[in-house]
């Protein structure tokens, strides 16, 4: 049989006499040295898959080998092996199988879907007979089960690591009906598209998702997979590894958290940096100006006018230095000791200090304290959380709708120990496209009201952040603000 060899093959058969299998789009082709190392003459086998699986590979390395063979064939996915042969006088033969993408670094890129076999030097067969005890030990140090749906039978299995990590006791029978016990709610389209796009189309999957134990706990797990076929390239079944990922996903959690808070820790201290180098320089080279003049001109009027100059550049100075003192002040008092903070009572202080305009503005507020009713925080901070957010959502009310302001309070669906706030307002709205990245700096502001400083919500922000929290928001032009809180 004339042997059609590519570049590729060429060299590695030259460098390393090596064994391979070059696929075509109709053809299978083997290499001459691949033939005589299983014993056989060209004459004497058909050269396929069929006869590789029925005659050469051993049968525990059957199923697997197909699975990777028909994922190489139909979507180029790469695959590495160690595999046990059996030769023409029925002797075992230890190999590991490769495609071309693990020769890549050493011969560089061809498009070509070849396999290579290399001798192994491990005895495959002794190591695989004899590796249960190490298969299942790794598997519970790494909290790494197995599962399979067979879809001639309609049936699922898990293995006990399976079973431990979601918490069912050893009787329990998996079902695809059961998934909505255990795919948290979160992820479960992401689970049903991924298992759809596999047993369809035979697209393997690695996929990070948030379960449900039997005991009710959510944690992360890491559900791998790929298909299974039959010897008509059907796709009967699906199986894979199921890993428990949560302490290394919380972890990841809090680390990219606790980025935020360094970046937007930065973000305000350029914001300070920027006031203090900037702002106090300008009003106190304003009042050297004006001190100047004042001594040069003799006109006693024009004089009398620079002074009221002079008091409100002095006084502007005074508001600047009050509000960077704010901010001081909001990490001077971290450290104070924290307290069961109720937020009906808050609530009602806050109410109290702005009743004047709650009540000019017929303001309504509903609240929902159901979930939680307190968190352990300082008192003073809740106070001017709630201050700010409230008398904001009224300031900024919408000038046909009456301001109705909604609060609630629950735990948060991806961390339950961590307690949230929302505060919803149906006011003006801020344009999230133009200002999105402005909402919290010092001295921004978005409506031409003539009372707005731009300070309130720098130093909500701050007093939220320097005690591990974070403050996101939502808003629509015309429709309202929501400022979700997260303790």
């Amino acid at each position: 049989m004339q042997l059609k060899i590519n570049a590729l093959n060429k060299q590695v058969i030259t460098n390393n006499k090596l064994c391979y299998w070059e696929l075509t789009q109709n053809k299978s082709y083997w290499s001459s040295a691949f033939i005589t190392n299983l014993g056989y003459c060209v004459d004497e086998l058909s050269i396929g898959l069929d006869f590789f699986l029925d005659n050469i590979i051993h049968p525990d390395f059957k199923q697997t080998f197909r699975d990777n063979f028909y994922n190489l064939v139909r979507y180029n996915i790469a695959f590495k092996q160690n595999i046990l042969l059996i030769n023409k006088n029925k002797e075992q033969l230890d190999y590991v199988c490769t495609t071309d993408d693990a020769l890549d670094l050493i011969y560089g890129k061809e498009n070509s879907n070849n396999i290579y076999f290399f001798k192994s030097k491990i005895n495959t067969h002794e190591k695989v007979r004899g590796s249960n005890f190490y298969y299942l030990e790794t598997a519970d140090m790494t909290s790494t089960g197995s599962w399979y749906v067979d879809f001639e039978n309609k049936k699922s299995y898990w293995d006990n690591i399976t079973r431990r990590i979601l918490e069912y006791p050893d009787d329990f029978i998996p079902s695809v009906k059961k998934i909505d016990k255990v795919i948290n709610l979160k992820h479960k389209s992401l689970v049903l598209q991924t298992f759809y796009e596999c047993s369809k189309f035979g697209k393997p999957f690695d996929i990070e998702i948030l379960v449900n134990t039997a005991k009710n706990r959510k944690i992360w797990a890491r559900a791998k997979g790929k298909p299974v076929f039959d010897k008509g390239k059907n796709i009967i079944g699906l199986r894979g590894v199921f890993q428990d990922i949560d302490d290394r996903k919380q972890n990841e959690i809090k680390i990219e958290r606790a980025a935020r808070v360094v970046k937007s820790q930065n973000s305000r201290l350029f914001n300070f940096a920027h006031i203090v180098s900037h702002n106090l320089r300008s009003h106190t080279s304003n009042l050297s100006l004006i001190l100047q003049m004042i001594n040069e001109v003799n006109d006693i009027n024009e004089k009398l006018e620079l002074l009221d100059n002079l008091t409100e550049v002095s006084d502007s100075l005074n508001s600047t230095i009050n509000h960077l003192n704010e901010v001081v002040t909001v990490h001077s008092s971290v450290k104070e000791p924290r307290e069961i903070v109720r937020f009906d009572e808050t609530l009602n202080r806050a109410c109290v200090s702005i009743s004047q305009m709650i009540a000019s503005n017929k303001a309504s507020i509903i609240t929902d304290f159901s979930a939680v009713e307190s968190v352990k925080y300082i008192p003073a901070y809740m106070d001017s959380i709630f201050l700010n957010l409230l008398s904001n959502a009224i300031k900024y009310r919408d000038e046909i709708r009456i301001p109705k302001i909604e609060i609630k309070t629950y735990y948060s669906p991806d961390d339950e120990s961590r307690i949230c706030l929302k505060i919803k307002d149906n006011g003006k709205g801020i344009d999230l496209d133009k200002f999105g990245d402005k909402i919290f700096g010092m001295y921004k502001t978005f409506h031409y009201n003539k009372d707005a400083t731009g300070i309130g919500l720098f130093i909500t922000k701050n007093q939220i952040e320097s005690l591990n929290g974070t403050i996101e928001v939502e808003s629509k032009v015309n429709e309202g603000t929501t400022f979700l809180i997260t303790f």
